[in-house]
C-alpha cells in the first residue's frame, strides 16, 4: 500500500469551542499515540483527510512544519451523524516492518445462477500484515455459483504476507434458493394435493 502524504500542525488549544473554530476553517482535530510516545494533539486539513480516508486502512505520512514526519494508521474516525463531516480522528503510530492487525473488506464479483440469491454474511476479514504492506482487500468471484454453494473464511486465499485472525470456520457467503421459488414449490405441492383429494372424492361419488 502506498503512503499518502498529508500536512499536519501541532495544536495547543482544546475543547469544543476550539474544535468548532477549527472545523469552520476546514481543519480536523486529531490525536497521535502509540509506541509509548506522549499523545500528540494535531490539526489536519479536512479536505485532504476526507479524500485519504476513502481508502481502507490508509497509511498516512504526517509531515510537520519542522521537517519531521510520522507514519500513522487511522484507528477511530468520528463523523457528524447528520452532515457526515469529519469531527475527530485517532491515529496510531506505526513503523516500517511492524506487524499490525487490521480489517480488510471482502468484495464480491460476478452473478450467481438465475433464481438463486447470494447471502453475503461477512463483509470484513481481520488479518495481521506489515504496516507498510497492508492489503486493500480480498475479492471473491461467485459467477455462476449455484444453490448450496458455501464459502468459509478458511477457503479464502489471503494476500501475500497476511496472516488470518478471523475464525476460519466463520461463513463468508452462501448461495440460497429464493423465497419466490419456495413459495411456488409450496403452491405446486398444495395444488397437487388438492387435485389428488378432488380426484379421490370423484371416485368415491362414482362408487
Amino acid at each position: 500500500m502506498s503512503q499518502i502524504r498529508i500536512s499536519a500542525e501541532d495544536r495547543t488549544e482544546f475543547g469544543k469551542g476550539f474544535a468548532r473554530r477549527a472545523r469552520a476553517v476546514n481543519k480536523v482535530p486529531a490525536v497521535v499515540y502509540g509506541h509509548g510516545e506522549p499523545v500528540r494533539h494535531i490539526l489536519l486539513p479536512g479536505h485532504d483527510l476526507m479524500i485519504a480516508l476513502r481508502t481502507p486502512n490508509v497509511l498516512l505520512n504526517l509531515e510537520f512544519g519542522d521537517g519531521k514526519a510520522q507514519l500513522v494508521l487511522p484507528k477511530d474516525v468520528q463523523k457528524d451523524p447528520v452532515k457526515r463531516t469529519l469531527e475527530h480522528v485517532d491515529l496510531v503510530l506505526v513503523r516500517s516492518g511492524e506487524k499490525v492487525t487490521v480489517d480488510i473488506p471482502i468484495t464480491v464479483t460476478g452473478e450467481v445462477v438465475g433464481g438463486a440469491v447470494l447471502d453475503h454474511s461477512l463483509n470484513n476479514l481481520t488479518v495481521t500484515a506489515e504496516a507498510t504492506h497492508i492489503p486493500t482487500g480480498i475479492e471473491v468471484d461467485v459467477d455462476r455459483k449455484e444453490e448450496g454453494f458455501q464459502l468459509f473464511v478458511r477457503d479464502l486465499e489471503l494476500p501475500a504476507g497476511s496472516e488470518l485472525v478471523t475464525d476460519g470456520d466463520q461463513l463468508v457467503l452462501q448461495v440460497v434458493v429464493t423465497r419466490a421459488e419456495v413459495s411456488e414449490e409450496a403452491a405446486e405441492g398444495e395444488g397437487d394435493a388438492e387435485g389428488e383429494a378432488a380426484e379421490g372424492a370423484s371416485e368415491e361419488s362414482a362408487e
